[in-house]
Parts: C-alpha cells; sequence; structure tokens
C-alpha cells in the first residue's frame, strides 16, 4: 500500500553502491531538500564501506543534501555478490526502517538489470510496506530503462548542478565510458520531454493510492 503525500518531512534512500543514489535521485534530493530545510534524509548504502567509495559517496550526499538532517550508512557487501548476502542486507534495510518512518522512500527499480539493483529493490517492501517508494532508473549498457511512471521536474541549474556534484565527486568513476554530461543530461532531457519540461528524473512505481475527496 502506497500513499501518495505532499508535506514531506523525511526520506530514506536505499543503493546497492555508492553513487547509485545520486546517478538515480541526485537532481529529486537537490530539490526536495531545498524545499524543505532540515528534511531527514536516512541513506542505506550496502557496498563500499572502509574504501575511498565510502568517503566519495559520504562527501557527495552532503552535497545533494545541502541543509538535510543527514545519516549515512555505508556497509562492506561485496559489489556484485548481493544474493550471497541476502541476510545482511535484509537485517540492514530492517534496522534502517526501525529508526525511521519515511513519507518517501527512493530505491532501486525492481526491473533493474544488475543484479544487486533488482535483489534490493525486491527487498525495499518487506520492510518498508506502507510507504510511497520511487524507483529510480541508472542509465548503462544493459539498456533496462523501461517506462517510468512519476516525474520529479528539475529546473535547469539543478540539472547542471547534479552533473557537477557528480564529476566532482566521483572520480574513481570517471573512467566509465558512460559517466559523462550527455550521458546524464541527455537522460533528464528525455524525461523531461516525457511530462512537458525542460528536463526531469524519472522513477517507477508499483502501487499508489490517491485521495481525490480531500
Amino acid at each position: 500500500m502506497i500513499h501518495l503525500k505532499t508535506g514531506i518531512t523525511a526520506v530514506a534512500a536505499l543503493a546497492a553502491h555508492c553513487d547509485d543514489l545520486p546517478i538515480g535521485a541526485g537532481g529529486t534530493l537537490l530539490t526536495l531538500c531545498a524545499a524543505h530545510p532540515g528534511i531527514r534524509v536516512d541513506v542505506l548504502v550496502l557496498s563500499g564501506g572502509g574504501t575511498a567509495r565510502e568517503d566519495e559517496e559520504r562527501a557527495a550526499l552532503a552535497d545533494f543534501c545541502p541543509g538535510a538532517d543527514l545519516r549515512v550508512t555505508v556497509l562492506k557487501l561485496p559489489d556484485g555478490r548481493f544474493p550471497a548476502h541476502w541476510e545482511e542486507a535484509k537485517s540492514a534495510v530492517e534496522e534502517l526502517r526501525a529508526r525511521t518512518e519515511p513519507d518517501l522512500l527512493l530505491a532501486p527499480y525492481v526491473g533493474d538489470a544488475h543484479q544487486d539493483h533488482r535483489g534490493l529493490a525486491k527487498l525495499a517492501p518487506t520492510a518498508f510496506r506502507d510507504h510511497l517508494t520511487l524507483g529510480y532508473e541508472i542509465v548503462k549498457w544493459d539498456g533496462d530503462l523501461g517506462r517510468p511512471s512519476a516525474y520529479q521536474p528539475l529546473t535547469a541549474e539543478v540539472a547542471e548542478r547534479k552533473v557537477a556534484l557528480l564529476h566532482r565527486h566521483y572520480p574513481s568513476q570517471r573512467h566509465r565510458p558512460w559517466y559523462d554530461r550527455e550521458a546524464f543530461l541527455g537522460l533528464a532531457r528525455i524525461r523531461g520531454i516525457e511530462c512537458q519540461t525542460r528536463y526531469a528524473e524519472a522513477f517507477h512505481v508499483t502501487k499508489m493510492i490517491i485521495d481525490l475527496e480531500n
């Protein structure tokens, strides 16, 4: 059961890897935190703990969530081995759920082709059963973007800032052929066309309850 809410005071976010969340929902985080100063943001990342990737992630999220009450947990699960560490991941998600009551959950899209992303997406509703959940998308060679059902429009300034922050904070990823300004802004432009704005981030929603009486 998922409820659409407009007054947001707390957000929880799940990511399999460092940089997943900023790539998939960085513009949305920038927009939310600007509109709701002091908003609580709880982030759980399954891998990268104890490495330079964790340092990148913490610095990046501080800039993607300016003015927020930000709480970040980065675990040490091995990249690409999520199915073998299901119990550890499930416990971490349940621990996150126990310490927050978010109005919004950001998580990977259940149709994501990457097994770590997809596994975490399937795990999310086992702990967050009654929350608005937006499944973010991550561009990659698999070609799994699909047809999203929800959009967050981004101003040109926010779209450009997202790209700048991704390149500033994740030097470990700059060697990847898809990790560039054209890819990030290009997808944002396409999603903007789909919701009749310049730029946007898109999300997948599996179930939503609306109240047209109020």
